[in-house]
Protein backbone atom coordinates (compact mmCIF):
# COMPACT_ATOMS: atom_id res chain seq x y z
CA UNK A 1 0.00 0.00 0.00
CA UNK A 2 3.09 1.91 0.91
CA UNK A 3 3.99 1.48 -2.45
CA UNK A 4 1.54 2.15 -4.53
CA UNK A 5 0.72 5.56 -2.75
CA UNK A 6 4.26 6.73 -3.23
CA UNK A 7 3.89 5.78 -6.88
CA UNK A 8 0.97 8.02 -6.83
CA UNK A 9 2.18 10.92 -5.40
CA UNK A 10 5.23 10.44 -7.42
CA UNK A 11 3.15 10.59 -11.06
CA UNK A 12 0.49 13.17 -9.86
CA UNK A 13 -2.52 10.89 -9.88
CA UNK A 14 -4.91 9.83 -7.19
CA UNK A 15 -3.69 6.90 -5.17
CA UNK A 16 -6.20 4.06 -5.58
CA UNK A 17 -5.07 2.55 -1.74
CA UNK A 18 -8.50 3.13 0.53
CA UNK A 19 -7.42 5.43 3.10
CA UNK A 20 -8.46 3.67 5.89
CA UNK A 21 -9.95 0.10 7.30
CA UNK A 22 -13.41 2.16 7.11
CA UNK A 23 -13.31 2.94 3.83
CA UNK A 24 -12.24 -0.28 2.86
CA UNK A 25 -14.95 -2.16 4.51
CA UNK A 26 -17.73 0.21 3.67
CA UNK A 27 -16.63 -0.34 0.09
CA UNK A 28 -16.19 -4.20 0.37
CA UNK A 29 -19.63 -4.72 1.88
CA UNK A 30 -21.44 -2.02 -0.88
CA UNK A 31 -20.07 -4.72 -3.51
CA UNK A 32 -21.84 -7.48 -1.57
CA UNK A 33 -24.75 -5.60 -1.90
CA UNK A 34 -24.63 -5.09 -5.50
CA UNK A 35 -23.68 -9.00 -6.19
CA UNK A 36 -26.73 -10.38 -4.22
CA UNK A 37 -28.68 -7.52 -6.40
CA UNK A 38 -27.08 -9.48 -9.48
CA UNK A 39 -27.01 -13.13 -8.31
CA UNK A 40 -29.02 -13.83 -11.67
CA UNK A 41 -25.48 -12.60 -13.25
CA UNK A 42 -23.15 -12.84 -10.57
CA UNK A 43 -21.30 -15.52 -7.96
CA UNK A 44 -19.74 -14.75 -4.71
CA UNK A 45 -16.65 -15.93 -2.89
CA UNK A 46 -16.62 -13.59 -0.19
CA UNK A 47 -13.31 -14.68 1.10
CA UNK A 48 -12.52 -12.42 4.16
CA UNK A 49 -12.15 -12.81 7.74
CA UNK A 50 -14.31 -9.95 8.80
CA UNK A 51 -17.20 -10.93 10.90
CA UNK A 52 -19.43 -8.00 10.09
CA UNK A 53 -18.94 -8.78 6.51
CA UNK A 54 -20.13 -12.25 6.77
CA UNK A 55 -22.98 -11.40 8.76
CA UNK A 56 -23.96 -9.05 6.66
CA UNK A 57 -23.90 -11.46 3.62
CA UNK A 58 -26.45 -13.90 5.65
CA UNK A 59 -28.56 -10.66 6.01
CA UNK A 60 -28.35 -9.84 2.38
CA UNK A 61 -29.27 -13.73 1.04
CA UNK A 62 -32.32 -13.30 3.88
CA UNK A 63 -33.84 -10.25 2.84
CA UNK A 64 -33.12 -11.41 -1.16
CA UNK A 65 -34.99 -14.86 -0.31
CA UNK A 66 -31.79 -17.13 -0.91
CA UNK A 67 -31.12 -19.93 0.94
CA UNK A 68 -27.99 -20.32 3.35
CA UNK A 69 -26.33 -23.32 0.57
CA UNK A 70 -26.88 -21.12 -2.81
CA UNK A 71 -24.47 -22.52 -4.75
CA UNK A 72 -23.56 -19.52 -6.26
CA UNK A 73 -22.47 -17.96 -2.79
CA UNK A 74 -19.47 -19.17 -0.93
CA UNK A 75 -18.21 -17.91 2.21
CA UNK A 76 -13.94 -18.34 2.78
CA UNK A 77 -11.17 -17.69 5.82
CA UNK A 78 -7.98 -18.39 5.41
CA UNK A 79 -6.37 -21.48 6.89
CA UNK A 80 -6.22 -21.29 10.31
CA UNK A 81 -7.70 -18.06 10.60
CA UNK A 82 -11.38 -16.90 11.67
CA UNK A 83 -12.42 -20.90 12.41
CA UNK A 84 -15.17 -19.84 14.85
CA UNK A 85 -16.74 -17.64 11.64
CA UNK A 86 -16.21 -20.45 9.23
CA UNK A 87 -17.62 -23.16 11.78
CA UNK A 88 -20.91 -21.61 12.79
CA UNK A 89 -21.46 -20.06 8.78
CA UNK A 90 -21.20 -24.12 8.09
CA UNK A 91 -23.04 -25.43 11.02
CA UNK A 92 -25.83 -22.79 9.64
CA UNK A 93 -25.88 -24.32 6.28
CA UNK A 94 -23.69 -21.89 4.76
CA UNK A 95 -21.27 -23.31 1.99
CA UNK A 96 -17.93 -22.58 3.38
CA UNK A 97 -14.59 -23.18 2.04
CA UNK A 98 -10.75 -22.65 4.12
CA UNK A 99 -8.55 -21.12 1.38
CA UNK A 100 -4.70 -22.03 1.50
CA UNK A 101 -2.39 -19.42 -0.43
CA UNK A 102 0.19 -21.34 -2.49
CA UNK A 103 3.18 -20.36 -4.99
CA UNK A 104 6.66 -18.79 -4.66
CA UNK A 105 7.72 -18.34 -1.14
CA UNK A 106 8.80 -14.42 -2.26
CA UNK A 107 4.89 -13.97 -3.35
CA UNK A 108 3.08 -15.75 -0.59
CA UNK A 109 5.05 -14.34 2.29
CA UNK A 110 3.78 -10.52 2.22
CA UNK A 111 0.85 -12.13 1.70
CA UNK A 112 0.95 -14.36 5.02
CA UNK A 113 2.65 -11.07 6.53
CA UNK A 114 -0.37 -8.84 6.14
CA UNK A 115 -2.95 -11.57 7.04
CA UNK A 116 -1.21 -11.92 10.18
CA UNK A 117 -0.53 -8.12 10.76
CA UNK A 118 -4.18 -7.67 10.25
CA UNK A 119 -4.82 -10.61 13.14
CA UNK A 120 -3.00 -9.49 15.51
CA UNK A 121 -3.87 -5.78 15.31
CA UNK A 122 -5.88 -4.46 18.48
CA UNK A 123 -9.09 -4.97 16.14
CA UNK A 124 -7.84 -8.09 14.73
CA UNK A 125 -9.17 -11.40 15.08
CA UNK A 126 -6.90 -13.21 17.27
CA UNK A 127 -8.22 -11.54 20.42
CA UNK A 128 -11.35 -12.56 19.33
CA UNK A 129 -10.48 -16.28 18.93
CA UNK A 130 -8.51 -16.37 22.02
CA UNK A 131 -11.51 -15.24 24.25
CA UNK A 132 -13.67 -17.92 22.22
CA UNK A 133 -11.20 -20.83 23.00
CA UNK A 134 -10.52 -19.67 26.35
CA UNK A 135 -14.38 -19.28 26.85
CA UNK A 136 -14.51 -23.00 25.33
CA UNK A 137 -11.97 -24.32 27.75
CA UNK A 138 -13.64 -22.86 30.48
CA UNK A 139 -16.80 -24.92 29.42
CA UNK A 140 -14.95 -28.04 29.03
CA UNK A 141 -13.60 -27.71 32.39
CA UNK A 142 -17.10 -27.20 33.79
CA UNK A 143 -18.33 -30.18 32.15
CA UNK A 144 -15.55 -32.70 33.65
CA UNK A 145 -16.53 -31.32 37.00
Amino acid sequence: MEKERERAARLGYTSPIQPNKESTDSDYNAALKYCVEHIDRISIFNGNHNEYSARYLTELMVKNDLQNNDSRIWFSQPFGMSDHISFTLSDSGYNVAKYLPYGPVKHVIPYLVCRAEENTSVKGQTGCELSLIARETKSENRLKE
